[in-house]
């Protein structure tokens, strides 16, 4: 087997920002998509939140990731499976059933997405030693958020750009999803080169688990741990409402509450100034982790994720299109939720510590998944009948449940700290 931590530089960023990728498309880049095409917010907030509901559930197949092959073959297969299913978004996007047959793509792209997931988290804590899991935590963070800002900005503006070009909506998207089904490919591929095989099958048969019920159970079993899946559920509560309505309220005209935002121009906003914020929050956050401990920071990593959506709310009351506000709060926000995010990467780590670690942080992140999908299914009925300033005051009230938990959760106070793990 290949020694731990070899080419960390090189795979770590590739693959997390490939498993970003996926889950944007999923989550978010599908809600712009559907809002230019004419889907209502409730639509868009019930159908797209559904679309979570195989990160929710991964933890049922997550096993057999474990028993079954390596990691790396998992992913790899995975990630061409999300390639075939962005294409087929692309292919049936001109059809008279588009709204059916691309959620349907969506779908298959979600559970593979889910199950890249498992087999990428599982090939990260078992390709590097511990020290390196607490320094890398900022990088691998800030490449999948990359992939996000990538989904929500570069290729937004492509399809703002071919909307602009054609008069075309359809045709617009259409071209805009086998592109992103291209590049999907392509970032398999750099996968395959870039990702050692650090496991072997015979070697590693040892010491995989042997039943999904000893897994649950040993999983259930940790200390205190229906205070920390509350935590987890609710770290994103705020979040998870604010990312299904805030590119909507971007758009929509000002006489229904929004900015009147073109789609070129939302995603130029979220692929220069997002970029760039994003990218500084969470390489500072996993720097600050590895330094000081978890302990230190997770309050004021939690704040920095919940703040700044008070900036979005003061935007909507005061219905502001003033391009420098409106870009000072996807600042802070992108930055916020890079800095935050840290925080809660580390502590669901140290969640899933144990024999089973893959399926473990499996589980862990199918909760949080689960954060994410319930609340987000109301979002667009929560916006319309609140509209968008009570809505965005809602979102920032969401944030309490996790301030008031966290004085209850238990972790050690310097887990994460480089200097801790020099001897690991």
């Amino acid at each position: 087997m290949i020694k731990k931590d070899k080419g960390a530089w090189a795979w770590v960023p590739v693959l997390y920002f490939t498993q970003g990728l996926p889950y944007v498309m999923v989550v978010t880049v599908s809600v712009i998509m559907y809002k230019k095409l004419g889907v209502s917010n409730a639509d868009i907030g019930l159908y797209t939140s559904w679309l979570y509901l195989p990160w929710v559930l991964k933890p049922l197949w997550s096993p057999f990731v474990d028993l079954k092959s390596t990691k790396r073959k998992w992913f790899l297969g995975m990630q061409f499976l999300i390639a075939l299913a962005l294409l087929g978004v692309g292919l049936t996007l001109p059809t008279n059933i588009f709204f059916t047959t691309t959620l349907a793509c969506f779908w298959m792209a979600a559970f593979a997405s889910a199950t890249n997931d498992i087999a990428s988290d599982g090939y990260y804590m078992l390709g590097l030693s511990e020290k390196k899991q607490s320094f890398f935590v900022g990088m691998r963070s800030t490449f999948y958020r990359l992939a996000m800002v990538t989904g929500e900005g570069l290729i937004v503006i492509l399809a703002g750009y071919l909307e602009t070009k054609y008069g075309d909506s359809t045709k617009a998207w259409s071209i805009t999803m086998i592109a992103a089904a291209i590049l999907m490919l392509v970032l398999t591929i750099a996968n395959f080169f870039t990702a050692p095989k650090y496991e072997n099958e015979e070697k590693n048969s040892a010491d995989k688990p042997q039943s999904f019920g000893a897994i649950l159970g040993s999983f259930f079993k940790k200390p205190k741990i229906g205070i920390a899946l509350a935590f987890i559920l609710t770290y994103r509560l705020g979040e998870s409402q604010l990312v299904k309505m805030a590119a909507p309220f971007m758009l929509d005209e000002v006489s229904e509450g929004g900015l009147a935002f073109s789609t070129e121009k939302l995603g130029t906003l979220f692929g220069t100034v997002g970029v760039i914020m994003l990218s500084i929050g969470g390489i500072l956050g996993g720097i600050l982790i590895s330094r000081d401990g978890l302990k230190k920071w997770m309050l004021p990593m939690l704040l920095s994720l919940n703040i700044p959506n008070i900036l979005y709310a003061i935007l909507a009351v005061t219905k502001t299109t003033n391009i420098i506000a409106v870009t000072a709060t996807v600042a802070f926000e992108k930055f916020g939720y890079g800095f935050g995010f840290a925080a809660f990467l580390m502590y669901l780590i140290y969640i899933a510590e144990g024999k089973s670690k893959t399926s473990h942080y499996a589980i862990a992140t199918g909760f949080m998944a689960l954060g994410m999908m319930l609340p987000g299914m109301i979002s667009g009925f929560m916006q319309e009948w609140l509209g968008y300033g009570g809505f965005f005051i809602w979102v920032v009230v969401a944030a309490l449940p996790a301030l008031i938990l966290l004085k209850y959760i238990e972790y050690p106070a310097e887990y994460g700290k480089k200097s801790n793990q020099e001897n690991a």
